[in-house]
């Protein structure tokens, strides 16, 4: 696993600073590479216990045949809608918690703005949590070298996003996965249909 999908040395050196000065962490990327990989890597890399927020199957069987896939290394999910609860649960552990923040949010609510030169709503929910948590925000990318390989490349966004603007966070995040579309678009999953909403102007 960790020969065929590494951290950077700055990644690697990011997330042990991080975990040296006991900081919780919002990890923050997309639907881009071998993003299961990634996670995998981490958790066998990185002293921080890593959670990752999805979406619960109605099949049992195939939503056990998932869950233990992706914690067989020893990464924890948490379902989407316990999202906030559960962090607030596991504050007092060094961790860090994964957004994949290219899923599609209902209209109502969302933030909106120019994805790809499309109007896109983005999940609040990514930004609203880092600020009331205070959490670092830092990006992930994970770029192909070659069929099989693949590069983790991490880099901190904010570190204090508690004062933010409404907006910032989520156009941060928004650009740095849009300009690694952009460098990479053959990786990037454009089967999840990403604008299947229209904003609602009325």
């Amino acid at each position: 696993m960790l020969r065929r999908c590494a951290f950077t040395k700055e990644s690697e050196q990011l997330f042990e600073k991080l975990a040296k000065e006991k900081k919780s962490i919002v990890l923050v990327m997309g639907h881009l590479g071998n993003w299961e990989w990634a996670g995998n890597t981490f958790s066998l890399l990185c002293k921080q216990q890593l959670y990752v927020i999805y979406h619960p199957l109605t099949n049992k069987h195939f939503d056990k045949l998932i869950y233990d896939m992706r914690t067989r290394f020893g990464t924890k999910l948490i379902a989407m809608r316990n999202t906030f609860r559960d962090m607030l649960a596991n504050r007092n552990e060094v961790n860090a918690t994964a957004f994949i923040a290219d899923q599609t949010p209902s209209p109502e609510g969302a933030y909106w703005t120019t994805f790809l030169n499309q109007d896109t709503p983005v999940f609040k929910g990514t930004e609203k949590i880092a600020q009331k948590l205070n959490f670092p925000v830092v990006y992930a990318c994970v770029r192909r070298l070659k069929r099989g390989f693949y590069e983790v490349h991490a880099e901190m966004l904010l570190e204090n996003p508690a004062g933010t603007k409404e907006g910032e966070i989520s156009e941060l995040h928004t650009r740095k996965l849009e300009k690694d579309i952009i460098a990479q678009p053959e990786i990037w999953l454009w089967s999840h249909r990403r604008w299947k909403h229209k904003r609602n102007v009325g």
